[in-house]
């Protein structure tokens, strides 16, 4: 018989790094790609992979998550299969998780209710394909109590995730959490590996030291800063590369990617990977599509066929509903139900969905969340200064407008 795998997916993200797009909303519920949200990505990977028994643990601002989940992601419970929201079970007091650890000790009972093999515990916030068929696999032949999803970032990016030391059988030999000083690869000093934060569990070898780490009022309850060292010294975490990780109906070009939205320039620039004419992430793979809840709404339309005002887009991704109304978009994500009237112009942008950009207005390199409406004539990355006092704005230089703020005429 096949080994019983369920699958928790970590959802309770804060995302500080991203407000002003948190602000509103937990960071897995973050909108992307003018369709989807950024937890469609994990779940789509479970649900190809054919592992569809997933608690969602969700935590910080999740009704739009809760509600993302009801409308699209709802399964036929015939045959055992469930994709279900679950909150903080407040099981060591009246509060919520106090780490990733603490989430899957406090929903324990998904645990003993389900009996399961293996566990897979997944993050809700990367952009990527990964068939987990493959790692649980991998996870199964070395017989390991854990195995990290390991992948090659560069040295001066290292510092944000976990790094690993790993041996020439794969056995990690190391493990530490966000170092300020990472360890590069031997021989490559410009990059580093690192953990994916994916993970395949032996499911008597979880139940254990999450039991063990619960009881230590001296640990953070994190599973890259408690848990994963433990299984370390004890010699029974393995590493699997998710360069050998094959996607059906991948190309080479997209082998291997992924990538880490934890700040408002590294969201933008995953959403401008996705539109050049050959993405580095494409969304058009019928072999391993990217599911999500869409709204019923009209196609898009592009109206106006003059000089100096014609509707139009290009390199761009347009949502149902748009109406571009004799204004121009270039290198752009146009989410559902945006307006752009007359003479204006938007580049290299990111409108969620309801945005409305007024006649002559002029959007660049913006991140504008719903239901902006960007009044007549007004300048949004064209004068930094203005900008820095009305907006946030990033390392990179992006303007960021929070989900219905206000902007005042010119």
């Amino acid at each position: 018989m096949e080994p019983k795998v369920i699958a928790l997916v970590l959802a309770g993200g804060e995302g500080k790094r991203l407000y002003p797009l948190t602000r509103d909303r937990s960071k897995p519920a973050v909108p992307f790609g003018g369709v989807y949200r950024l937890i469609d990505f994990v779940l789509s990977n479970l649900v190809n992979g054919g592992y569809r028994r997933i608690a969602v643990l969700t935590q910080y601002k999740s009704h739009s998550l809760d509600r993302h989940l009801a409308l699209g992601w709802s399964m036929s419970e015939m045959l055992g299969n469930y994709i279900t929201p679950v909150p903080a079970q407040m099981r060591r007091g009246p509060h919520w998780f106090s780490g990733s650890a603490d989430a899957i000790f406090q929903n324990f009972n998904i645990l003993t209710d389900e009996d399961p093999d293996h566990v897979i515990v997944f993050g809700a916030d990367h952009i990527y394909r990964m068939d987990p068929r493959q790692m649980v696999r991998a996870h199964i032949e070395s017989g390991a109590g854990v195995t990290v999803a390991g992948i090659r970032a560069p040295i001066e990016e290292a510092s944000d995730f976990g790094v690993i030391g790993a041996d020439e059988h794969g056995t990690i030999v190391s493990f530490v959490e966000k170092p300020e000083h990472p360890e590069p690869i031997p021989g490559d000093p410009s990059w580093a590996y690192v953990s994916m934060g994916n993970y395949v569990f032996d499911a008597d070898v979880l139940r254990e030291v999450i039991a063990e780490d619960a009881a230590d009022q001296d640990s953070k309850h994190d599973l890259g800063g408690n848990i994963i060292p433990a299984l370390v010294s004890r010699g029974v975490a393995k590493v699997y590369d998710f360069d050998e990780n094959i996607v059906p109906g991948q190309t080479e070009r997209e082998h291997g990617y992924w990538r880490d939205v934890g700040t408002l320039d590294a969201y933008y620039q995953a959403n401008m990977d996705t539109i050049a004419v050959d993405p580095i992430f494409s969304y058009y793979n019928r072999k391993w599509p990217i599911f999500t809840h869409r709204r019923q709404l009209p196609p898009a339309k592009f109206v106006f066929d003059q000089e100096g005002r014609r509707g139009a887009a290009y390199e761009s991704i347009v949502g149902v509903g748009v109406v571009v109304s004799g204004g121009t978009a270039r290198r752009s994500i146009i989410s559902s139900d945006v307006r752009i009237h007359s003479y204006a112009t938007v580049e290299d942008s990111i409108l969620l969905q309801g945005v409305h950009i007024g006649r002559g207005a002029v959007v660049r390199r913006a991140i504008i969340d719903k239901n902006v409406r960007v009044p007549d004539g007004v300048q949004i990355g064209v004068d930094p200064d203005a900008d820095r006092e009305r907006f946030t704005i990033t390392e990179g230089g992006l303007a960021v407008i929070g989900k219905g703020d206000t902007i005042d005429p010119v």
